[in-house]
């Protein structure tokens, strides 16, 4: 079968021929039908992520949607035809073990979730990780009715940020340096938009979450979060960032980081997105088109995800 394999940091995705995988005990086999493409994937490539993979040459591709086509012995509750996604995990595919970005995958079958009837496998294969993480980073900052939250960065995650946090009752405001989506968050629900989450320093906001993570965003949440207010960190942009101790001391801020999430909140979002209450924006590739996909993706000004569909 074909797979898109990275060989080693700063070099390009590969498309080659990979042996087709096979259930083993406690395994299931899916044949892939969306694949999303992360940000995660670009550090993968440029090194700053490379260290965390469990080897290479490795298939990457960890947002994955399918239909389950080998059982292993052993295996309960997971039946061949069922349509599945695989919920994001440090130890998972695409990290540790091979992943999405081929025509099979191979999981072990404690990973896969159940796909509710309403969600597309496009829509299903970003909720993963986009969606898994971005819901878990609201739930950790303690997000609730009438919160005043700050989202910085209204990309792949920020963008299901914002529908989520608007379905539970908070009050949004969204940093996002791109302009060309801003009325997409306004259309969201968001309070207010503006370049820099500082120009909201005035509305006492009691949660910032960071999906950017580039830096300078993270030290603009430090100062534009209210006293004894949290600042949740997802995005990693950049590997530092030079913050204000006298404004994390004097506010009392609560600065936490949060990663990917658990079956339950991928779940959740599965529901909230069939039930129509949030959807990625979608950019739909090709398999063929993934190599070219992680280079958009590096390049930037890339909308919303881009999400190789097959057949």
């Amino acid at each position: 079968m074909k797979a898109w394999r990275l060989t080693a940091a700063h070099e390009p995705l590969v498309l080659t021929d990979v042996p087709e995988p096979v259930a083993g005990p406690g395994e299931v086999v899916i044949d892939v039908k969306a694949a999303s493409l992360c940000h995660s994937d670009v550090g993968f490539l440029d090194g700053t992520l490379t260290g965390i993979l469990g080897f290479t040459p490795i298939t990457l591709g960890h947002e994955i949607a399918g239909v389950v086509s080998q059982v292993g012995e052993g295996v309960d509750g997971v039946s061949v035809g069922e349509r599945v996604g695989v919920p994001t995990a440090f130890g998972g595919p695409g990290q540790a073990i091979d992943g999405g970005f081929a025509e099979k995958v191979k999981v072990g079958a404690e990973w896969v979730l159940p796909l509710p009837d309403g969600i597309s496998f496009e829509q299903a294969a970003p909720a993963t990780d986009a969606g898994m993480t971005a819901y878990h980073a609201l739930k950790l900052g303690g997000v609730t009715a009438g919160t005043k939250l700050g989202i910085i960065g209204a990309g792949g995650l920020g963008s299901l940020a914002i529908q989520f946090a608007v379905s539970m009752g908070a009050e949004v405001y969204v940093a996002e340096i791109n302009e060309a989506v801003w009325p997409t968050a306004d259309t969201y629900g968001a309070k207010a938009v503006a370049k820099d989450i500082t120009a909201f320093a005035d509305q006492g906001l009691q949660v910032v979450v960071d999906y950017a993570g580039f830096g300078t965003t993270t030290a603009g949440a430090i100062d534009a979060v209210a006293a004894k207010g949290t600042v949740v960190q997802v995005g990693l942009g950049k590997e530092r960032a030079d913050i204000s101790a006298q404004n994390v001391v004097f506010k009392e801020v609560t600065y936490v980081g949060s990663s990917a999430g658990t079956h339950e909140d991928c779940a959740a979002v599965m529901d909230l997105i069939a039930q129509g209450k949030a959807a990625s924006i979608l950019n739909e590739i090709t398999f063929d088109e993934i190599g070219e996909g992680v280079e958009r993706l590096q390049r930037g000004g890339v909308v919303g995800r881009l999400v190789a569909v097959l057949p």
